[in-house]
Protein backbone atom coordinates (compact mmCIF):
# COMPACT_ATOMS: atom_id res chain seq x y z
CA UNK A 1 0.00 0.00 0.00
CA UNK A 2 1.11 3.40 -0.97
CA UNK A 3 0.02 6.10 1.44
CA UNK A 4 -0.18 9.42 0.52
CA UNK A 5 1.14 12.26 2.28
CA UNK A 6 0.03 16.19 2.39
CA UNK A 7 0.07 19.44 4.28
CA UNK A 8 -2.58 22.30 4.39
CA UNK A 9 -1.09 24.11 1.82
CA UNK A 10 -2.97 21.78 0.08
CA UNK A 11 -5.85 23.83 0.71
CA UNK A 12 -7.34 20.67 1.84
CA UNK A 13 -9.40 20.93 5.18
CA UNK A 14 -8.68 18.50 7.55
CA UNK A 15 -12.29 16.55 7.30
CA UNK A 16 -11.56 16.51 2.91
CA UNK A 17 -8.32 14.57 3.85
CA UNK A 18 -9.93 12.55 6.00
CA UNK A 19 -12.46 11.47 3.85
CA UNK A 20 -9.55 11.36 1.36
CA UNK A 21 -7.21 9.06 3.66
CA UNK A 22 -4.64 10.95 2.96
CA UNK A 23 -2.01 11.61 6.40
CA UNK A 24 -2.35 14.92 6.34
CA UNK A 25 -0.03 17.59 8.62
CA UNK A 26 -0.43 21.33 9.46
CA UNK A 27 1.84 24.49 9.30
CA UNK A 28 2.53 26.68 12.06
CA UNK A 29 1.46 30.16 12.33
CA UNK A 30 3.24 32.37 15.49
CA UNK A 31 1.59 35.27 16.36
CA UNK A 32 4.67 36.99 18.78
CA UNK A 33 4.69 33.94 21.10
CA UNK A 34 1.84 31.86 20.35
CA UNK A 35 2.34 29.55 18.05
CA UNK A 36 -0.63 27.66 16.69
CA UNK A 37 -1.16 24.47 14.48
CA UNK A 38 -3.63 25.82 11.35
CA UNK A 39 -5.28 21.82 11.01
CA UNK A 40 -6.98 22.16 14.37
CA UNK A 41 -6.30 25.09 16.22
CA UNK A 42 -6.80 28.11 14.20
CA UNK A 43 -9.08 27.89 10.95
CA UNK A 44 -8.73 30.98 8.40
CA UNK A 45 -11.80 32.82 9.90
CA UNK A 46 -9.90 32.82 13.55
CA UNK A 47 -6.74 33.74 12.11
CA UNK A 48 -8.43 36.39 9.79
CA UNK A 49 -9.81 38.36 12.73
CA UNK A 50 -6.44 37.93 14.94
CA UNK A 51 -4.88 39.10 11.84
CA UNK A 52 -7.02 42.16 11.68
CA UNK A 53 -5.75 43.13 15.91
CA UNK A 54 -2.28 41.93 15.27
CA UNK A 55 0.40 44.90 15.76
CA UNK A 56 2.48 42.59 13.61
CA UNK A 57 2.44 40.08 10.84
CA UNK A 58 2.88 37.01 11.93
CA UNK A 59 5.19 34.35 11.04
CA UNK A 60 4.73 31.21 9.56
CA UNK A 61 6.48 27.66 9.57
CA UNK A 62 6.76 24.89 8.31
CA UNK A 63 5.64 21.48 10.16
CA UNK A 64 8.29 20.22 12.33
CA UNK A 65 10.48 16.99 11.47
CA UNK A 66 9.34 15.65 14.54
CA UNK A 67 5.80 15.95 13.24
CA UNK A 68 6.61 13.15 10.51
CA UNK A 69 8.18 10.93 12.59
CA UNK A 70 5.35 8.81 13.90
CA UNK A 71 4.39 7.95 10.69
CA UNK A 72 7.55 6.97 9.08
CA UNK A 73 8.15 5.04 11.82
CA UNK A 74 5.20 2.66 11.25
CA UNK A 75 6.26 2.78 7.28
CA UNK A 76 8.98 1.59 8.12
CA UNK A 77 7.60 -0.98 10.40
CA UNK A 78 5.01 -2.47 8.08
CA UNK A 79 7.38 -2.07 4.94
CA UNK A 80 4.61 0.40 3.48
CA UNK A 81 5.57 3.39 1.10
CA UNK A 82 4.97 6.84 1.68
CA UNK A 83 4.95 9.15 -0.95
CA UNK A 84 5.16 13.38 0.52
CA UNK A 85 3.42 15.89 -1.67
CA UNK A 86 4.70 18.89 -0.70
CA UNK A 87 4.27 22.80 -1.51
CA UNK A 88 7.41 24.53 -3.42
CA UNK A 89 10.84 24.77 -1.59
CA UNK A 90 10.81 28.39 -2.76
CA UNK A 91 8.21 29.34 -0.66
CA UNK A 92 7.47 26.55 2.40
CA UNK A 93 10.48 24.49 4.59
CA UNK A 94 8.09 21.91 4.41
CA UNK A 95 9.90 19.72 1.23
CA UNK A 96 13.28 20.15 3.75
CA UNK A 97 11.42 19.12 7.04
CA UNK A 98 9.96 16.04 5.25
CA UNK A 99 13.31 14.83 3.96
CA UNK A 100 14.81 15.65 7.27
CA UNK A 101 12.68 13.12 8.92
CA UNK A 102 12.70 10.61 6.28
CA UNK A 103 16.56 10.48 6.70
CA UNK A 104 16.26 9.19 10.09
CA UNK A 105 14.65 6.08 8.38
CA UNK A 106 17.01 5.06 5.64
CA UNK A 107 15.24 1.53 5.51
CA UNK A 108 11.77 2.74 4.52
CA UNK A 109 10.56 3.93 1.71
CA UNK A 110 9.58 7.69 1.30
CA UNK A 111 9.39 10.01 -1.65
CA UNK A 112 9.73 13.49 -0.81
CA UNK A 113 8.22 15.54 -3.92
CA UNK A 114 8.68 19.31 -4.50
CA UNK A 115 6.01 20.42 -6.98
CA UNK A 116 6.90 23.70 -7.49
CA UNK A 117 3.43 25.24 -6.47
CA UNK A 118 1.37 24.99 -3.82
CA UNK A 119 -2.87 25.89 -3.21
CA UNK A 120 -5.45 24.22 -4.85
CA UNK A 121 -3.14 22.86 -7.77
CA UNK A 122 -1.43 21.03 -5.13
CA UNK A 123 -4.68 19.86 -3.63
CA UNK A 124 -5.62 18.46 -7.05
CA UNK A 125 -2.37 16.64 -7.60
CA UNK A 126 -3.02 15.11 -3.88
CA UNK A 127 -6.72 14.16 -5.34
CA UNK A 128 -5.34 12.51 -8.18
CA UNK A 129 -2.68 10.66 -6.33
CA UNK A 130 -5.44 9.43 -3.96
CA UNK A 131 -7.43 8.41 -7.05
CA UNK A 132 -4.23 6.68 -8.38
CA UNK A 133 -2.95 4.85 -5.22
CA UNK A 134 -6.35 3.29 -4.73
CA UNK A 135 -6.14 1.61 -8.83
CA UNK A 136 -2.99 -0.05 -7.37
CA UNK A 137 -0.39 1.80 -9.29
CA UNK A 138 3.30 1.68 -7.72
CA UNK A 139 5.36 3.63 -6.16
CA UNK A 140 7.74 4.83 -8.95
CA UNK A 141 4.47 4.85 -11.07
CA UNK A 142 3.01 7.32 -8.60
CA UNK A 143 6.15 9.22 -8.53
CA UNK A 144 6.33 10.20 -12.19
CA UNK A 145 2.44 10.77 -12.88
CA UNK A 146 2.75 13.21 -9.84
CA UNK A 147 5.88 14.87 -11.09
CA UNK A 148 4.22 14.78 -14.64
CA UNK A 149 0.75 16.67 -13.26
CA UNK A 150 3.17 19.29 -11.03
CA UNK A 151 4.77 20.26 -14.20
CA UNK A 152 1.27 20.73 -15.89
CA UNK A 153 -0.17 22.71 -13.20
CA UNK A 154 -0.83 26.61 -14.19
CA UNK A 155 -1.94 29.15 -11.35
CA UNK A 156 -2.62 33.21 -12.02
CA UNK A 157 -3.64 35.26 -8.96
CA UNK A 158 -4.19 38.43 -7.84
CA UNK A 159 -3.88 40.11 -4.34
CA UNK A 160 -5.36 43.16 -2.65
CA UNK A 161 -1.17 44.30 -2.27
CA UNK A 162 1.68 43.24 -2.67
CA UNK A 163 2.57 43.94 1.39
CA UNK A 164 2.44 40.58 2.90
CA UNK A 165 4.48 39.39 0.24
CA UNK A 166 7.29 41.34 0.56
CA UNK A 167 7.22 41.28 4.28
CA UNK A 168 7.02 37.55 4.32
CA UNK A 169 9.56 37.12 2.28
CA UNK A 170 7.39 35.26 -0.24
CA UNK A 171 7.52 37.94 -3.07
CA UNK A 172 9.90 36.30 -5.64
CA UNK A 173 10.41 37.73 -9.00
CA UNK A 174 7.11 40.13 -8.14
CA UNK A 175 10.16 42.11 -5.85
CA UNK A 176 10.33 44.89 -9.07
CA UNK A 177 6.61 45.62 -8.54
CA UNK A 178 6.84 46.75 -5.17
CA UNK A 179 6.66 50.33 -4.19
CA UNK A 180 5.41 50.94 -8.01
CA UNK A 181 1.98 53.23 -8.63
CA UNK A 182 -0.49 51.95 -6.19
CA UNK A 183 -3.06 51.63 -8.56
CA UNK A 184 -1.23 49.02 -10.57
CA UNK A 185 -2.94 45.33 -9.59
CA UNK A 186 -0.60 42.94 -11.22
CA UNK A 187 -1.23 39.36 -12.25
CA UNK A 188 0.74 37.23 -10.72
CA UNK A 189 1.84 33.66 -11.50
CA UNK A 190 4.32 30.75 -9.73
CA UNK A 191 7.08 29.79 -12.27
CA UNK A 192 9.40 26.84 -11.04
CA UNK A 193 8.53 27.48 -7.39
CA UNK A 194 8.96 31.08 -7.41
CA UNK A 195 5.96 34.32 -7.12
CA UNK A 196 6.41 35.64 -10.38
CA UNK A 197 4.55 38.67 -12.08
CA UNK A 198 2.81 38.70 -15.45
CA UNK A 199 1.80 41.64 -16.21
CA UNK A 200 -0.34 44.78 -14.75
CA UNK A 201 -3.93 46.67 -15.29
CA UNK A 202 -4.58 49.90 -14.19
CA UNK A 203 -7.42 48.33 -12.35
CA UNK A 204 -9.06 45.49 -10.60
CA UNK A 205 -11.76 44.63 -13.07
CA UNK A 206 -9.88 44.45 -15.83
CA UNK A 207 -7.01 42.87 -14.31
CA UNK A 208 -9.75 40.29 -13.45
CA UNK A 209 -10.80 40.12 -17.00
CA UNK A 210 -7.22 39.88 -18.39
CA UNK A 211 -6.69 37.08 -16.10
CA UNK A 212 -9.73 35.64 -17.84
CA UNK A 213 -8.41 36.16 -21.22
CA UNK A 214 -4.42 34.21 -19.97
CA UNK A 215 -6.74 31.26 -18.49
CA UNK A 216 -9.29 31.16 -21.64
CA UNK A 217 -5.90 30.76 -23.99
CA UNK A 218 -4.36 28.14 -22.11
CA UNK A 219 -6.61 26.04 -20.50
CA UNK A 220 -8.00 22.58 -22.14
CA UNK A 221 -12.04 22.48 -21.96
CA UNK A 222 -12.43 19.16 -20.07
CA UNK A 223 -12.71 17.62 -16.66
CA UNK A 224 -8.69 17.26 -16.80
CA UNK A 225 -8.19 20.64 -16.74
CA UNK A 226 -9.43 20.56 -12.76
CA UNK A 227 -10.10 24.25 -12.58
CA UNK A 228 -10.60 25.37 -9.13
CA UNK A 229 -10.25 29.17 -7.72
CA UNK A 230 -8.95 30.13 -4.82
CA UNK A 231 -9.89 33.08 -2.04
CA UNK A 232 -9.25 34.52 1.04
CA UNK A 233 -12.46 35.92 2.72
CA UNK A 234 -14.09 37.23 -0.63
CA UNK A 235 -16.44 34.18 -0.88
CA UNK A 236 -18.88 36.22 -2.91
CA UNK A 237 -16.10 37.51 -5.33
CA UNK A 238 -15.05 34.24 -6.16
CA UNK A 239 -17.89 33.03 -6.73
CA UNK A 240 -19.07 35.38 -9.35
CA UNK A 241 -15.51 34.90 -11.18
CA UNK A 242 -16.00 31.20 -11.46
CA UNK A 243 -19.45 31.32 -13.10
CA UNK A 244 -17.98 33.84 -15.46
CA UNK A 245 -14.96 30.94 -16.22
CA UNK A 246 -17.50 28.39 -16.23
CA UNK A 247 -19.27 30.11 -18.89
CA UNK A 248 -15.99 30.90 -20.58
CA UNK A 249 -14.57 27.16 -20.66
CA UNK A 250 -17.36 25.31 -20.99
CA UNK A 251 -17.21 23.47 -17.88
CA UNK A 252 -19.38 22.18 -15.57
CA UNK A 253 -17.93 22.78 -12.13
CA UNK A 254 -14.87 25.26 -10.95
CA UNK A 255 -15.35 24.27 -7.17
CA UNK A 256 -13.73 27.35 -4.67
CA UNK A 257 -11.49 26.58 -2.03
CA UNK A 258 -11.28 28.77 0.89
CA UNK A 259 -7.16 29.16 1.29
CA UNK A 260 -5.71 28.28 4.70
CA UNK A 261 -3.85 30.51 7.32
CA UNK A 262 -0.27 29.43 6.21
CA UNK A 263 -0.82 30.87 2.22
CA UNK A 264 -3.27 34.04 3.81
CA UNK A 265 -0.03 35.33 6.02
CA UNK A 266 1.25 35.94 2.73
CA UNK A 267 -0.69 36.22 0.15
CA UNK A 268 -3.48 38.62 2.47
CA UNK A 269 -7.05 38.60 2.34
CA UNK A 270 -8.90 39.00 -0.64
CA UNK A 271 -6.58 37.12 -2.90
CA UNK A 272 -8.39 35.81 -5.80
CA UNK A 273 -6.79 32.38 -7.98
CA UNK A 274 -7.29 29.96 -10.45
CA UNK A 275 -5.23 27.10 -10.73
CA UNK A 276 -5.48 24.29 -13.68
CA UNK A 277 -3.42 21.37 -16.08
CA UNK A 278 -3.08 22.28 -19.04
CA UNK A 279 -2.51 19.26 -21.59
CA UNK A 280 0.49 16.57 -22.32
Amino acid sequence: MVHIIADTTSSLTLEMAKQLGVDFFPQIINFGDESFRDDTELDTATFLAKLKAAPTLPKTAAPPPALYTPLFQKLSETGESGIVICPSAEVSGTVRSATVAAQEFPNADIRVIDTHTISTGLGSIVRQAVKWAAEGLSTDELVARVENLSSRERVYFMVDTLEHLYKGGRIGGAQMLFGSILQVKPILTIKNGRIEPVESQRTKRRALDRMKEIIEAECPRNSEAHVTIMHGDNVDEAAIYANELKQALGVGEVPLYLLPSAILVHAGPKVLGVSFFVAE
